[in-house]
């Protein structure tokens, strides 16, 4: 007969103030189950652990059960406890009787009576498990990062530091992502370009980096430790190889089409370099607005090339990569401004966004860093910054704050008083949140010494009158409406999921949340973890953030990818769902369920296998299973009926 201990946490009064702890022990130590019923202040507490260790040992224990919180918070905290008391960490189960239980309820009897029946189903379910062993799997020590932004490239080169080699990926020709399009960052005011230029660099010469810029990931196969990657390297209709960066085929190109970088506020050819402190710094052709691709003739940028390097006819190329885990960091994109029709976005010249802002600040920018209006190029005299375009507005647009909006319309207003001694910045907000170290100095310091006109309210309606933009708007503080004429309208649009990043997540097989960005595996305690085993998280991708935020994040990842690869073999969660081949029809439904693929059919005996590497336990093929030949590992459909029945208080 097995030998069953349950111990019962008070967690201090989260549990203790509605479930009455000691009663619950009386109750379990009339089970003839539970060898051993105590309760405790704090069991996760070094004495509390102590306490489980040494009951283990004194009362030769076979199986514990904790009456405490969340599994997804201490069950590895007890399971590590139990193993270090000689208990095989499997026989260790958690029942959760706060979240589940005093959380939910405020009277106190029918909640100490549930309480005892959550745990009599869980010490029903220990009483059927089985010992387990961790599966172990050989570790490919490499590892991949999606995305080259600030995220992307501060990972890749914490792993690469650490003596590993990256492949790290970017859908762009060049790395740098939205960072490299800003003029300053907040709060200090410094270039960003003299921040990011450096690491840029780094990336591309660094020995243990492979960067493959131009390139989408394609189909994603094997499980952590063992990753197989195919990508898509495009075309760029340009040998790199040769090619010497020299930009005569750029002048030469008698195409012009709005720059993406410069957010459409000056033109770039069909073949361009994104920006000039790009990496690699070489050009590509965008087939898309060629003449030769487009009509068969041209070809100047050929003619006009000295070393040859020009390639019309290369074609995109699928490799493959091994790599042990993934880095996802897939930055953001804003909220389009044509979406935003209320105030002029796409109709009104002079309304832009703000990464369009950072362009005409930028010394690099295409008005040399002096503030222009797009519609005529004069200077602008006064400047109308909306915060929250698209942002905390569940009815129509985004329901979540952007994080970054309050603290770069500051900065945007604060510079363009340094551009413009005598203009005029006015700022709608709804509230300012200046969450960081040093940014609720920055935003007074704006405020009080910059000249920034703040308005408490929201913007109603924006539209063009003659050679100007109308801003309507109210100021709660004051109680009245405002009308502002403005040169110019700036909107810190949304911050949004970048592009494509549902289709990646879908081949990554990571989940998204209801905003599109990618979940972690836990909130507080698993951050930068995905909860699919082996992919790591880090920047926007995940949800919007700063840069200070997103290089913290960043090196976070970089880190649990270098803790992996310090030993030789991982060990896996044996907790699978295994197939018992004497049961197995050869049905196949439960290959067509698995999110994770990891079954098989087995032609030869007819049956399906597992991979036990890939399997994350989570349950769909037993579900499907029709004849009940799949069953998940300590929690099977005889355990299931047997907590049933102790939740329902029979015998």
């Amino acid at each position: 007969m097995k030998r069953i201990g349950v111990f019962v946490c008070h967690c201090g009064i989260n549990i203790a103030n509605t479930v009455d702890v000691d009663r619950v022990v009386e109750e379990l130590r009339k089970d003839p189950r539970i060898t051993h019923a105590q309760s405790y202040i704090y069991m996760c507490s070094d004495p509390g652990q102590e306490l489980v260790r040494d009951t283990i040992k004194n009362e030769k224990l076979d199986a514990v059960v904790v009456a405490a919180c969340s599994p997804s918070l201490h069950e590895l905290t007890f399971r590590q406890a139990s193993a270090e008391a000689g208990l095989n960490p499997y026989q260790c189960e958690i029942a959760n009787i706060r979240e589940q239980c005093s959380w939910v309820h405020e009277d106190r009897e029918r909640a100490t009576a549930k309480a005892v029946k959550i745990i009599k189903s869980i010490v029903a379910k220990t009483y059927l498990n089985e010992s387990l062993e961790p599966i172990r799997v050989p570790i490919n020590r490499r590892a991949m990062v999606i995305g080259g932004g600030i995220a992307g490239i501060q990972a890749s080169l914490d792993i690469a530091n650490s003596g590993y080699e990256v492949v790290l990926v970017e859908r762009e020709p060049s790395i740098g992502g939205h960072m490299a399009q800003l003029s300053e960052t907040f709060p200090t005011l410094d270039c960003s370009q003299c921040i990011l230029t450096p690491k840029m660099v780094e990336v591309g010469k660094h020995p243990r980096i492979k960067l493959m810029t131009y390139s989408e990931v394609e189909e994603v196969s094997g499980y952590v430790g063992n990753f197989t990657v195919k990508i898509r390297r495009k075309a760029p209709s340009v040998d790199w190889a040769t090619c010497t960066g020299c930009g005569e085929c750029m002048e030469k190109c008698p195409v012009k089409v709005p720059s993406e970088f410069n957010r459409g506020l000056d033109d770039r050819g069909a073949i361009y370099v994104p920006f000039p402190q790009a990496v690699p710094n070489k050009p590509v052709i965008d087939r898309d607005n060629c003449v030769y691709y487009r009509t068969g003739k041209c070809k100047l940028c050929e003619s006009t090339c000295e070393v040859g390097s020009i390639r019309f006819d290369q074609e995109d190329e699928i490799v493959e990569e091994e790599v042990g885990a993934i880095v996802v960091a897939t930055g953001y994109e804003t909220l389009p401004l044509q979406r935003i029709a209320e105030y002029g976005g796409g109709e009104v010249p002079d309304v832009i966004d703000g990464l369009a802002f950072e362009r005409l600040l930028s010394a690099s920018g295409p008005t040399v860093g002096e503030v222009r209006r797009p519609s005529d190029g004069k200077v602008p005299k006064e400047v109308v910054f909306v915060q929250c375009a698209g942002s905390r507005d569940p009815e129509r647009y985004q329901p979540y704050c952007s994080r970054i909006c309050c603290m770069y319309t500051t900065k945007h207003a604060m510079l363009y008083k340094h551009r413009v001694h005598d203009g005029q910045p006015y700022i709608f907000y709804i509230d300012v949140r200046t969450g960081g170290k040093g940014y609720e100095e920055f935003y007074h310091r704006a405020e009080e010494e910059e000249g920034v006109v703040y308005l408490k309210g929201k913007v109603a309606s924006i539209f063009r009158d003659g050679d100007q933009t109308v801003v309507w708007g109210t100021d709660s503080l004051a109680g009245r409406n405002v009308e502002i004429r403005a040169d110019l309208v700036v909107l810190a649009t949304a911050v949004v999921p970048g592009t494509g990043v549902q289709d990646l997540a879908k081949k990554l097989k990571i989940q998204t949340g209801e905003n599109g960005f990618l979940n972690e595996a836990h909130p507080k305690l698993r951050p930068v973890e995905s909860i699919t085993a082996g992919f790591y998280l880090a920047g926007c991708g995940q949800s919007p953030r700063d840069i200070p935020d997103t290089v913290a994040q960043a090196s976070g990842a970089a880190s649990k990818v270098t803790a992996l690869f310090s030993k030789d073999e991982m060990e896996q969660d044996p907790m699978i769902a295994a197939v018992d081949e004497d049961v197995c029809g050869g049905c196949r439904v439960c290959i067509s369920v698995c999110p994770y693929d990891a079954r098989e059919y087995d032609e030869e005996e007819e049956i399906a296998v597992v991979n036990e590497a890939l399997c994350e336990g989570c349950g769909a093929c037993v579900a499907a299973c029709p004849c009940g030949a799949t069953q998940q590992s300590n929690l099977t459909d005889r355990q299931i009926l047997e907590m049933i029945t102790a939740s329902l208080g029979e015998e």
